[in-house]
C-alpha cells in the first residue's frame, strides 16, 4: 500500500481462526442471516460529516487480507494484554451502559489521531464495545474502533482494529493476531490506517459501526460504513458468558499503558490525549464525539438506550472530560476527551 503496509492475500478457509481448538470443523458463515430491523441508511452527509475510507485491498474472491508486520515482527503476534492488560493503568472516558439485554449496538465514531508518545507501549483508542461476564472476573467482550498505539503499529497512524476477550480462557486479542475473529471480506484491512482523520477546527470524518448478534446462527457480526459492508464475525462457539447476550456496553475513547513509579504510589505518567486532545466542552469540530448511539434487542429491532441505564462519564476528570450527552429520536450522543497529561 502507499503507507508501505504490505498485506497478504490468504484462503479464507485458511485464516488463523480456524488454529483455534473451539472452531474445528467450523464452517464459514459468508454473510449474515438478516440484519437488525430499523437500520439507519440515510447518507451521513446528513450529519454533516463525512466517513474515514479504510484501505482498499483487491484480493481475489475467496481469499482475505492480512495485514504482514513488516516493521516490528517480534510482536508480530503480540497479544494486546501487553498493552492493554491487567498490569497496566487504564483510563477512559465515554458513555458505560449497564444491566440490559443487549444483542448489538451501532455508533458514529469521530476519528482523530490522539497523540502517543513513540517510545512508549501506550495506546489510544476509541470505539464501541459489548460484554457479558461476571461481576469482579474476567468477562467475555467484543470491540472493534481505532487505535494509535506505536509499539503495535510502529507508527502513529489511527488504525481500525477488532478486538475480544474470551473471559474463561483469560485471553485477548485483536485483529487476526491470533484465531478467533472470522473474516470474510476479501477488500477490508483489519490493522490498515484510517485515512483522512478529523482536523481540530476543520473538517471532520467519522467511522460508522455496528455490531449485533445473528438471529438465526447466533454469531456476532461486524458491519461498517454507510454501506454496511460486512467485514466477518466473532462465533458465537467462542464464548461463555455471550452465547446468548451482552449486558455491558462503552461508547467513547480509552487509553492504557504500563504502569510506573513516580515518588509514591504507582501511578502512570504522560497518558495520552483521548480524541482530538481537547476538553468535550469545546464541542463540535473541536472536541472527538460518538453519536447517534443504538442497541438492538430480542427482537432484532434498533432501538434508543434506556436513559436509566446510561452513565457519561470519565476516570479522571483533570485528563477526559465528557460534555453535551444527551438521547433524542436520532439516538444517544455525547462530546468526549482530553489532553491527558500532555497538555
Amino acid at each position: 500500500m502507499e503507507n508501505r503496509d504490505i498485506f497478504d492475500c490468504i484462503d479464507v478457509n485458511l485464516q488463523p481462526a480456524f488454529d483455534h481448538p473451539l472452531l474445528k470443523g467450523h464452517n464459514v458463515q459468508m454473510k449474515p442471516s438478516s440484519f437488525p430491523l430499523g437500520l439507519d441508511i440515510e447518507s451521513l452527509t446528513r450529519h454533516g460529516v463525512s466517513q474515514v475510507q479504510p484501505p482498499i485491498i483487491e484480493c481475489p474472491m475467496g481469499t482475505i487480507p492480512i495485514l504482514r508486520n513488516h516493521r516490528k515482527n517480534h510482536i508480530a503476534r503480540q497479544s494486546i494484554d501487553d498493552v492493554s492488560g491487567t498490569n497496566n493503568q487504564q483510563e477512559e472516558a465515554g458513555i458505560e451502559y449497564r444491566d440490559d439485554d443487549i444483542y448489538g449496538t451501532q455508533a458514529i465514531i469521530n476519528v482523530y489521531e490522539p497523540k502517543v508518545k513513540k517510545d512508549s507501549k501506550d495506546l489510544s483508542a476509541a470505539g464501541l464495545n459489548i460484554n457479558n461476564g461476571p461481576q469482579g472476573g474476567q468477562a467475555d467482550t467484543i470491540g472493534a474502533g481505532y487505535s494509535v498505539s506505536p509499539s503495535l503499529s510502529g507508527d502513529g497512524f489511527a488504525r481500525f482494529h477488532v478486538a475480544w476477550d474470551e473471559g474463561v480462557q483469560n485471553k485477548s486479542c485483536y485483529d487476526l493476531k491470533c484465531p478467533g475473529f472470522v473474516q470474510i471480506s476479501n477488500t477490508f484491512g483489519l490493522g490498515g490506517r484510517l485515512q483522512p482523520v478529523s482536523v481540530y477546527n476543520g473538517p471532520q470524518y467519522v467511522i460508522n459501526i455496528l455490531i449485533f448478534k445473528d438471529a438465526d446462527t447466533k454469531n456476532w457480526w461486524l458491519i461498517y460504513g454507510e454501506e454496511k459492508k460486512p467485514i466477518g464475525y466473532w462465533p458465537n462457539d467462542l464464548f461463555t458468558y455471550m452465547k446468548d447476550k451482552g449486558n455491558y456496553a462503552f461508547w467513547g475513547g480509552h487509553v492504557s499503558g504500563p504502569l510506573v513509579e513516580k515518588r509514591g504510589p504507582t501511578a502512570s505518567t504522560d497518558s495520552p490525549q483521548i480524541g482530538s486532545g481537547h476538553f468535550a466542552s469545546e464541542g463540535y469540530g473541536k472536541a472527538a464525539f460518538t453519536k447517534n448511539i443504538k442497541l438492538v434487542d430480542g427482537n432484532n429491532n434498533l432501538v434508543n438506550p434506556r436513559e436509566k441505564k446510561a452513565k457519561a462519564g470519565t476516570t479522571s476528570s483533570s485528563k477526559y472530560t465528557v460534555d453535551g450527552y444527551e438521547i433524542d429520536k436520532d439516538g444517544m450522543h455525547t462530546y468526549y476527551g482530553g489532553p491527558g497529561d500532555l497538555a
